[in-house]
């Protein structure tokens, strides 16, 4: 673990923040709103295929924009592969290499092989695909060439720390996001039931479905599945959210915090990515003393509340203190009702602001700004005017309008920013 040394004791270094970005606008957002890396997926070898991933031209523009702000950008080479995969990967690792990429995300053994062969300057990160779960399996990666390992999820704190004690590379840990119901993402269930292979990028997300149960000779008489009476989702766990636990972990010595989502909307990057900035930025405030008992420090309870508005199934700390048990599955729905919602999106700052909506907006809409740190600031709308100049009294998904609020948004917008409000 790096530290810092002040005069009287020892304070732990932040660990960098790394986050999605499943297409070019979400990279920009995650950017904006306090990203130290993002990781995101090419059109192959990536195992989010359903997200909309990044050409080489995009790539390019991604890289750039990112390096630009001082973010890095690592790219997901991810997927189990199979013989057939390798006629066009050597190719691909010299387009990234060549594009100026700070690494690679592997889980499959013949692939980093490949790499190390063919882009040695890459640093090559372990995908939690690989499930390191112990200290000696970390080992075994750093002495094969990784430098760094997204540890499995399924692992305590207590775990993690073993590991870091025992391994002097660096350690990468999941803190936010979805679960899958296997061990670390690597599932079958997808595969068996809808033919689209998870381990190759095409989940269809099966965990999430509602099931019922058909007697052979009782044809279209359905009966639920239910576990304790809770309900039909069986396989549906709430999403992780480890920030209550984000002293124990810096503490601990991880140095990279990861946020899943490459397939979830900028709302969701930007609230929870800004929340995560925010409470990190808290942590590297605190005095050395702080630090002798890390259990003991606690987050400023806004954030606690903030973090909640952008989930969509509810939160489990999952494995990082006790294991798991039913409490932490969403059995009677795929999903809760979210309370709040984006609006718009600030797509240009000058005397007026030009915004793109996500959802109506209404002369009178109280609304707020998210600003890139943890504040938001209420807003009422006053004026729409559409780009033709006419003045309007509603404006609807994928307008763009330039806005006068109260009060005046023109003082704090920032482009790529982010509006949201309470639902009706």
């Amino acid at each position: 673990m790096n530290e810092n040394k002040s005069h009287k004791a020892v304070c732990p270094a932040i660990p960098e923040l790394l986050v999605p970005a499943g297409n070019y606008e979400k990279l920009v957002t995650a950017v904006h709103y306090g990203a130290d890396a993002i990781y995101l997926g090419g059109k192959d070898f990536s195992l989010r295929a359903k997200a909309g991933n990044f050409s080489e031209n995009a790539m390019q523009a991604g890289l750039d924009y990112a390096h630009r702000h001082g973010v890095k950008v690592y790219i997901t080479a991810n997927i189990i592969a199979h013989n057939r995969d390798f006629s066009e990967l050597d190719e691909y690792l010299l387009g990234l290499e060549k594009l100026g990429v700070d690494g690679l995300i592997i889980s499959d053994p013949g692939i980093l092989r490949r790499a190390q062969a063919v882009v040695p300057s890459l640093p090559i990160h372990l995908s939690t695909q690989a499930n390191v779960t112990n200290s000696g399996s970390a080992a075994f990666w750093f002495e094969q060439g990784a430098s760094r390992l997204n540890l499995a999820r399924e692992l305590s704190l207590k775990e993690i720390t073993e590991i870091r004690e025992e391994n002097r590379g660096e350690l990468e840990v999941f803190v936010h996001g979805a679960l899958c119901i296997s061990y670390s993402g690597r599932c079958m269930l997808s595969n068996y039931l809808t033919g689209r292979d998870a381990n190759q990028g095409s989940c269809a997300h099966p965990c999430r479905y509602s099931y019922s149960l058909v007697e052979e000779k009782r044809p279209g008489e359905f009966f639920p599945v239910e576990e304790d009476e809770r309900g039909t989702y069986i396989f549906n766990s709430k999403d992780l959210c480890l920030l209550e636990k984000l002293p124990q972990l810096v503490a601990a010595g991880v140095d990279s915090l990861k946020i899943e989502g490459r397939m979830k909307s900028i709302f969701y990057v930007g609230g929870v990515v800004r929340i995560y900035r925010a409470a990190l930025d808290y942590l590297a405030t605190l005095p050395a003393e702080a630090w002798a008992d890390p259990e003991e420090i606690r987050l400023p309870e806004h954030l606690l509340m903030e973090i909640a508005r952008t989930g969509t199934r509810g939160q489990t700390e999952n494995f990082i203190i006790d294991r798991p048990g039913s409490a932490e599955m969403l059995y009677n729905h795929t999903r809760l009702d979210q309370e709040w919602e984006p609006v718009a999106v600030v797509r240009r700052v000058e005397e007026d602001v030009l915004v793109e909506l996500r959802n109506p907006l209404e002369l009178g809409d109280e609304i707020e700004y998210m600003g890139r740190d943890d504040r938001n600031y209420p807003l009422t709308v006053r004026t729409m005017t559409n780009e033709k100049g006419e003045e309007i009294s509603r404006g609807n998904p994928g307008n763009r309008l330039f806005l006068q609020t109260e009060p005046p948004l023109a003082e704090l917008a920032e482009e790529v920013a982010i509006l949201r409000r309470q639902k009706r």
